[in-house]
């Protein structure tokens, strides 16, 4: 009987009017996936209940976490360094609790082919394929020539090393126990980059394609548009109704 190795699907994840849409598109497919544990990691103090709920039905298996993002970053202006405190939140519970297997940072807002968890399976060290829908090329890839390794395709390439989107790679956790030290840092714009670089010794002509040789989208940046905050109820008006139910779900 073929063993199936795990995979770990770290998701960072905030309170917003989007957030349990999202996590139930993102539910929808990965309760189609074998053997798989999710890491859904709030950038948060407390636990929001709906998320707790919509994770406790799906069946998956899974860790609701909590990792707020360090007062000194949010109280930054411009750009701040979003989703890092949760994925690197993940990489701890990986060191405390997984031997082998793969793990993937999967975005809420993005949109997954479920082949691509199947493509993504089998990675030694490190496995990249192409990201639709991002930046404006459309397109973040590595770049093959002739079956061979050639270089990144990114509309932000930006002085990087491994100039790629969050969506477009995996990594073996065996590759990761064995440094210690590997993290995502606190830099906006450079977080997959810094996070690569800080898997050393690793170069780009050790990365596994995957998709067909990046001939195949699997993943699409999507980015759900943003909403605003809900009105509130006339409770004078609606106070016996289903409303105050159903407005207690919603942002």
């Amino acid at each position: 009987m073929r063993i199936i190795p795990p995979l770990y699907i770290i998701t960072p994840t905030y309170r917003r009017p989007e957030q349990i849409a999202e996590l139930t598109r993102l539910a929808q497919t990965l309760m189609h996936v074998q053997n798989v544990h999710w890491l859904v990691i709030e950038d948060a103090k407390e636990k929001t209940p709906h998320v707790t709920e919509l994770l406790s039905r799906t069946g998956i298996s899974f860790e609701h976490l909590l990792a707020p993002m360090p007062e000194s970053y949010k109280l930054r202006k411009g750009s701040k360094p979003r989703g890092v405190s949760n994925r690197n939140r993940g990489l701890e519970w990986l060191r405390e609790n997984a031997t082998s297997g793969v793990f993937y940072f999967a975005d809420d807002d993005n949109t997954y082919d479920i082949k691509i968890f199947e493509e993504m399976r089998s990675t030694e060290k490190v496995s990249m394929w192409p990201v639709g829908l991002c930046t404006k090329t459309g397109l973040s890839t590595p770049i093959l020539k002739n079956g061979s390794f050639s270089g990144f395709f990114d509309g932000w390439i930006a002085g990087r090393k491994f100039p790629v989107d969050m969506a477009g790679f995996a990594v073996s956790v065996k590759f990761l126990l064995e440094r210690p030290r590997a993290a995502m840092p606190y830099k906006p714009g450079f977080e997959e980059d810094g996070f690569l670089k800080s898997l050393a010794p690793f170069e780009p002509k050790q990365i596994e394609f995957k998709a067909q040789n990046c001939t195949k989208i699997l993943v699409w940046h999507t980015q759900t548009r943003k909403n605003e905050p809900a009105l509130a109820i006339d409770t004078a008006k609606y106070g016996n109704t289903n409303l105050i139910m159903l407005r207690q779900q919603i942002v």
